[in-house]
C-alpha cells in the first residue's frame, strides 16, 4: 500500500488488522515505532511517521514498542511466519476448530508441530490454543443463555463442549454463576424453532442497500430480501438450513437461526460477520471518503455503507466468473440456471427461498458439456471447471484467512481468470478492504472516465479503503458490479 501519511493514519486510528506488518508507524515525542494496530492512545497525527518495515523505523532512530512488539507483526519475511501462524490458528479457533478436534490436528492442518503452535499462539495472544478456544465456548454459551430458551443440554453442545457436565463445571469456574442463573425465562425449550443470535457493529450500517446488493446478485431462490429481512440459504459441510437476519438496534443485529445449523453456530458466526462486514469501522472509513471531491456526495448520501462479503468463497467466485464481461441481469440469470442444476433443497420460513447455492465438489464433478449448456461457452465453461476443481482440492483457498497476494496469484493461474476477477474475489470473499477492480465498466462511468489507468491514478488517493470507494461508485451506478 501507499506510505502516504494521510491514508496510514486513518488505518492507525481504525487498527485495521488487516494492515498489520505491512507498515509500522514511528512516534517522534516516545522515539518508539509501533504496529498499526497498537492499543496504546492514537498519536496526533503531526507525531507520526511510517515505515514499510522495521529495519527502516531502527535506522531512523526509533526503538521498538514493547507492548505491541514490532517483532511479531505479520509480513513475507521467514521472521514473520510465527504472527501469521497464530493469525491463522485463531480465526481456525474461533470457527470452532477445537470443538471436535484436537490441537494437534489443528496443528497438522496447519503444518506445523502442536508444540510449536502453542509457542507462537502463546507469544502473540498471550494464553494457549485451548484457553482462548474456551473463552469463545463460555461467550457464545452465556450469549444463548441470555437470548435464547434453548436447553442447557443445547446450549453447551451448540457452543462446542462436549459434555454437559464438563460445560457445567467450566462455567461455574470461570464466571461463578451457574449457567440457569443467566435465564430470564426458565422454561427451557427444545431447538425446534429458530435461534436467536445477536451480532454486534459499529453504527451506522446502511442495511438495505447491503442486502440489497447480496440478494440482487443471488441465483433464484437462494436468497430475498422482505422489507428489513434478508434471508438466504445456508449450506455448512452436511448441515444445511438457513438464516434470516434484521437489525434490532443501532449496533445490533439479529440473526434467527434454523436449529439445523446448531451444531456448526460458532463457524456460522464468524461466517456471518463476513458477510455483513460487520467488524468494519464507519466512523473512520467514512470521514476518510468524505475527503475526495469525487466521493464526498455519495458517502453523505449513504452512511455506513459496508462491502458485501461472501458466505461461501467458491460460491462468490463462481458469481464472478459468470459475471465477466456481461451485465448484472445476464450473470444473475446464467448464477440461477447452475442453483437449480447444481444446488439442493432446504427447507424456510419462505417457499420461494429453497435452492441451495453450488458446491464446488459438485461443480468438479459435473461433466464440460453440463457446464456449458447452463449457457456458457465453452472457454467460459472450461475457467468454470478449472475453478471447481482447484477449490474442492484445497489447491485454491477462498475463504479467509488468506495472503491476499498469493491468493489473487493463484487465481490467476487458473484459465480465463484475470484481474477484474482476482479483485473482485479479494474485496467480497477474502475481506481486502482495499482490492479495486479498477477495469470494472460501472466504476468507470460512475466517474465519467474512458481509461481504467486514469480510475486506478484517482483511486490512489482513497487507498487504503478502496473497496468502499468502489462500493459507493457502483451503488450511483446501476450496471456496477
Amino acid at each position: 500500500m501507499s506510505l502516504d501519511a494521510a491514508h496510514c493514519y486513518e488505518v492507525v486510528k481504525a487498527r485495521d488488522p488487516r494492515y498489520d506488518g505491512v507498515f509500522f508507524v514511528g512516534v517522534s515525542t516516545t522515539g518508539v515505532y509501533c504496529r498499526p494496530v497498537c492499543k496504546v492512545r492514537t498519536p496526533g497525527r503531526d507525531r507520526c511517521s511510517y515505515f514499510p518495515n522495521a529495519a527502516s523505523a531502527e535506522a531512523a532512530g526509533y526503538r521498538p514498542c514493547l507492548r505491541c512488539r514490532p517483532e511479531l507483526a505479520p509480513g513475507g519475511a521467514p521472521v514473520d511466519a510465527v504472527s501469521r501462524l497464530a493469525g491463522a490458528a485463531v480465526a481456525r479457533i474461533e470457527a470452532g476448530a477445537l470443538g471436535q478436534g484436537s490441537v494437534e490436528d489443528l496443528a497438522a492442518e496447519l503444518g506445523v508441530s502442536s508444540r510449536q503452535l502453542h509457542r507462537v499462539v502463546e507469544a502473540e495472544y498471550g494464553v494457549s490454543p485451548l484457553a482462548l478456544a474456551q473463552t469463545r465456548r463460555l461467550l457464545l454459551a452465556k450469549q444463548l443463555l441470555t437470548d435464547t430458551s434453548l436447553r442447557v443440554i443445547d446450549v453447551a453442545f451448540a457452543s462446542g463442549f462436549n459434555s454437559v457436565r464438563q460445560f457445567n463445571r467450566l462455567f461455574r469456574e470461570q464466571y461463578r454463576l451457574s449457567p440457569l442463573s443467566l435465564r430470564r425465562d426458565k422454561q427451557a425449550k427444545t431447538a425446534d424453532q429458530p435461534i436467536l443470535l445477536k451480532l454486534g457493529y459499529r453504527a451506522p450500517l446502511a442495511w438495505q442497500p447491503l442486502v440489497h446488493f447480496l440478494a440482487g446478485r443471488s441465483g433464484v431462490g437462494t436468497e430475498k430480501v422482505s422489507g428489513d429481512a434478508y434471508l438466504r440459504t445456508v449450506r455448512l459441510g452436511p448441515h444445511r438450513g438457513f438464516i434470516v437476519a434484521e437489525p434490532l438496534a443501532p449496533g445490533l443485529l439479529g440473526v434467527r437461526v434454523a436449529p439445523s445449523l446448531l451444531p456448526v453456530l460458532p463457524e456460522l458466526r464468524v461466517r456471518l460477520r463476513r458477510l455483513f462486514d460487520l467488524d468494519a469501522n464507519p466512523t473512520v472509513i467514512d470521514p476518510f471518503l468524505r475527503r475526495h471531491p469525487e466521493l464526498r456526495p455519495r458517502v453523505r448520501l449513504l452512511q455506513g455503507l459496508r462491502v458485501p462479503g461472501a458466505f461461501n468463497g467458491f460460491e462468490l467466485a463462481l458469481r464472478a466468473v459468470l459475471g465477466q464481461q456481461v451485465t448484472v441481469k445476464a450473470a444473475t440469470t446464467i448464477y440461477g440456471r447452475f442453483v437449480q442444476v447444481f444446488g439442493g433443497e432446504v427447507e424456510t420460513p419462505d417457499p420461494e427461498v429453497s435452492r441451495l447455492a453450488p458446491d464446488a465438489s459438485e461443480l468438479a464433478n459435473a461433466s464440460l458439456q453440463q457446464i456449458i449448456d447452463r449457457g456458457l461457452t465453452r472457454r467460459r465453461a472450461e475457467t468454470v471447471a478449472a475453478l471447481a476443481r482447484a477449490a474442492a482440492d484445497g489447491a485454491l483457498q477462498l475463504d479467509p484467512p488468506v495472503d491476499f497476494a498469493a491468493a489473487r496469484a493463484a487465481l490467476q493461474e487458473l484459465p480465463g481468470i484475470g484481474p477484474w476477477t482476482a479483485e473482485y474475489v479479494a474485496m467480497r470473499a477474502l475481506g481486502d478492504p482495499d482490492a479495486f477492480p479498477h477495469s470494472d465498466l460501472g466504476l468507470l462511468n460512475a466517474l465519467s472516465l474512458d481509461k481504467p489507468a486514469k480510475l486506478l491514478a484517482l483511486a490512489e488517493g482513497w487507498r487504503p479503503f478502496r473497496a468502499y470507494a468502489a462500493l459507493h461508485l457502483w451503488h450511483g451506478y446501476s450496471s456496477g458490479g
